[in-house]
């Protein structure tokens, strides 16, 4: 089951959003500001997204400006900081089985799609 990880506010999520409706897949919708990820669940998705936390991380986010920029964390304090704070987290993220990306540009849903 193909996932997207949504935040409505946001424009580049709701591009996100829109360019997998036209691929004809199957999916479901998760509100991540709305039923945030737990630690375990951001673990996972970061082994399919084959990154460190830090790196999904939107550094343009006020919170992050104000309370992160400049200091260093390991990778179990970034899930925290991140899980306590869904904003941070890079939007729209597109999860399948095995495999996920950060959908910016849109394209990148691509190579989880038709994978």
């Amino acid at each position: 089951m193909i996932r997207i990880y949504h935040n409505p506010q946001c424009k580049k999520s709701r591009a996100g959003l829109e360019y997998l409706k036209g691929k004809g897949k199957e999916f479901g919708i998760v509100e991540y500001l709305k039923e945030p990820l737990t630690e375990k669940e951001l673990e996972m998705l970061l082994m399919k997204l084959n990154s460190k936390p830090e790196e999904i991380v939107r550094t343009q986010e006020e919170y992050y400006k104000k309370n992160l920029k400049g200091k260093k964390f390991n990778q179990h304090e970034w899930i925290r900081i991140i899980v306590q704070n869904p904003k941070l987290l890079k939007r729209p993220i597109v999860e399948a089985q095995y495999r996920a990306v950060v959908g910016d540009p849109v394209e990148n849903i691509d190579s989880v799609v038709k994978g």
